[in-house]
């Protein structure tokens, strides 16, 4: 692969890998809620001319996520910061970034055996065998996406996990 190609080089998309599933909880309880909710999610994430770009957005809201022990929504954010043309360098500095604010007992204990980690390792193992950007997200969306209850946002009963994955 030539230095041009390399999966670290931004490549940004216009389009989020995830989209926001977990605005159908608030639908379910209350319509006005929900539109409410809706518009100030239009006002943080679908500015017309934002002051901050789309990337950067993801990574503070995974950071904040992770700050807030959050880290279903930190490992989404991840993977539309991934989509969105983050490098793997940027989050190697971020996640020693978490160990500094967080401590390395929190990052041992917590964010290590996370989805969020697991995550993050996949996306540098993967560029480390040269995988297109492109086949990084589509491993990261199938692993790490809806289907996976660690990170989806809606409720998986038991039985239907057991169900669709046919197994435990």
């Amino acid at each position: 692969m030539s230095d041009d190609a390399r999966p670290t080089e931004r490549t940004p998309t216009n389009q989020s890998p995830l989209k926001p599933t977990a605005m159908m909880n608030f639908k379910k309880t209350n319509a006005e809620l929900a539109q409410i909710v809706g518009e100030f999610w239009h006002l943080v994430w679908a500015r017309q001319s934002p002051a901050i770009d789309q990337n950067t957005k993801y990574l503070l809201s995974l950071a904040n996520a992770v700050g807030a022990r959050r880290f279903r929504q930190a490992t989404r954010e991840l993977i539309k910061a991934y989509a969105a043309g983050t490098t793997v360098d940027e989050l190697d500095e971020l996640f020693c970034l978490f160990v500094w604010n967080q401590g390395a007992g929190e990052f041992a204990s917590e964010i290590g055996p996370s989805s969020l980690f697991a995550a993050y390792q996949m996306a540098k193992q993967m560029e480390e065998r040269k995988v297109s950007r492109d086949g990084v997200v589509d491993a990261l969306k199938e692993h790490f996406g809806e289907a996976n209850p660690a990170v989806g946002t809606q409720y998986q009963s038991e039985t239907h996990r057991i169900t669709d994955e046919g197994h435990r």
